[in-house]
């Protein structure tokens, strides 16, 4: 017998000072079997820093060959971002480059194992294509409060994230590093 995607809700009040965005989020968010809490988290995460008009999770979640994981389109359904999560292979960036026009990893791994994989490979402007690292003990952390139904409040300012689940804070930082060419 398959096993089946847990299905987890997200009620997120989101104050992304750096960006201008404040919004009520509710987020339902299947979790294959196959991916880690950790991937799990940061595809939310992602959604939250992310978050704008016409932002959606694909519909065929980390199995779709033709989609990213979070999707913005304009209201013509034309491609303003592909954002992809986790450890996608140099032909997945190469790809969402030249699809989109703006293309962007967010990613709970480690940055030299990750980029190991990239070397000698070609990525369509690999230059213009944004590589967020996660940080690892904040995800660590929130996956120890991690349940199928959550509440957080999430605040962003001056690049650190704050996230309040149950009465604790949890902080950590998302950086953005260049992919190598």
């Amino acid at each position: 017998m398959a096993l089946t995607a847990t299905l987890y809700s997200f009620d997120i009040a989101l104050s992304n000072v750096d960006r201008g965005v404040y919004e009520q989020l509710t987020i339902k968010a299947a979790c294959h079997p196959s991916e880690s809490e950790e991937y799990l988290l940061t595809r939310v995460l992602a959604y939250c820093l992310e978050y704008t008009d016409g932002i959606a999770f694909s519909k065929g979640g980390i199995a779709d060959a033709d989609e990213p994981a979070i999707t913005v389109k304009d209201l013509t359904g034309a491609w303003k971002s592909w954002i992809e999560i986790g450890s996608p292979d140099a032909a997945r960036l190469h790809q969402a480059s030249k699809a989109s026009p703006r293309a962007a990893l967010y990613t709970h791994k480690e940055q030299r194992t990750l980029f190991r994989n990239y070397e000698g490979q070609r990525i369509h402007k690999a230059e213009k294509v944004e590589v967020y690292f996660m940080d690892r003990e904040l995800l660590a952390s929130l996956a120890s409060h991690l349940d199928r139904r959550n509440i957080w409040t999430l605040s962003v300012t001056d690049g650190l994230i704050y996230l309040d689940v149950g009465g604790e804070t949890l902080e950590g930082t998302v950086q953005r590093v260049a992919l190598p060419g």
